[in-house]
């Protein structure tokens, strides 16, 4: 089962792609995160105590796994559900993020002393190659500057907080530091709200049945998915997967919404995932 979480954890964060759009169409975005993180937190902390799994810990593990969440859930997704929210491309900004993985692989040796080999490059770049063909390279003349620097943002944010993760040695259980992580991202996005945006949500039966998919399978499935990766596996290895991110959206678009799946799409798929296989296999010793 545990071989399958990299195939279930592509599946399911490449699904919220697909919802992202119908939240942002009946709220405010940082007002959507907010909500769906405090829900997550509450999920989390029941989870927690049926688990009997200890909440308890010293306060420097307890605000490491928060500052992890303003990272991955208020800066990251932040930052792209607002790119997105003010009239950024999906496709453009998923582009950015996507060289995550690229950026991981600078940064990994310097911080976390690990060693990225040839392979894991040239899987690198095959990877990114592959998606870039299936989110195409008609950027076009007016991207709101704002989305661009908040697609970036995201970018850096996604990047620091799974380098950031993979160094931390707490030792709280997955169950309670996700909760503690989800609770970093609801604080960061009220302040966000206090200051900057309005509390508005509109729950219309489209909203629910999206912001639930985001809750249930996003945050509870693919997040805990990703923090068991990034804890067992190279902070390298873990975020070469993310390559496959967009061409899989893509083909659930496909399936689900009938957009449209061309030539170059399958073909980039085909280039990503030989890329992703290249990068994440064992080496011979």
């Amino acid at each position: 089962m545990i071989k399958l979480f990299p195939i279930i954890f592509i599946l399911l964060w490449s699904s919220a792609f697909i919802t992202t759009k119908p939240i942002i169409d009946y709220s405010d975005p940082f007002a959507a995160l907010a909500f769906r993180f405090f829900c997550v937190s509450i999920g989390f902390f029941i989870f927690s105590i049926f688990a009997n799994n200890t909440l308890k810990s010293s306060n420097k593990n307890i605000i490491q796994s928060i500052l992890s969440g303003v990272l991955f859930h208020g800066f990251y997704l932040g930052g792209v559900f607002y790119s997105i929210s003010i009239g950024m491309p999906t496709g453009i900004t998923a582009l950015i993020v996507t060289l995550q993985p690229v950026l991981t692989n600078i940064l990994a040796g310097p911080l976390l002393n690990e060693k990225i080999t040839k392979p894991q490059w040239i899987g690198m770049i095959l990877g990114f190659t592959g998606a870039s063909l299936v989110l195409g390279f008609d950027i076009g003349n007016n991207l709101p500057l704002n989305g661009v620097l908040a697609a970036f943002i995201s970018l850096f944010a996604i990047t620091f907080s799974t380098l950031w993760q993979k160094k931390l040695s707490n030792n709280l259980p997955l169950s309670s530091s996700n909760m503690y992580q989800a609770i970093g991202g609801c604080l960061f996005h009220i302040l966000v709200i206090m200051f900057f945006a309005k509390p508005e949500i509109s729950f219309t039966p489209t909203f629910i049945l999206a912001m639930s998919h985001q809750i249930l399978l996003v945050s509870f499935g693919a997040f805990t998915i990703l923090m068991y990766l990034i804890k067992n596996n190279s902070a390298s290895k873990t975020v070469s997967v993310f390559f496959l991110i967009p061409p899989t959206s893509a083909i659930i678009a496909w399936i689900f919404l009938n957009e449209t799946l061309n030539l170059i799409d399958i073909f980039g798929f085909f280039v990503a995932t030989i890329g992703v296989y290249i990068a994440t296999r064992k080496e011979k010793i």
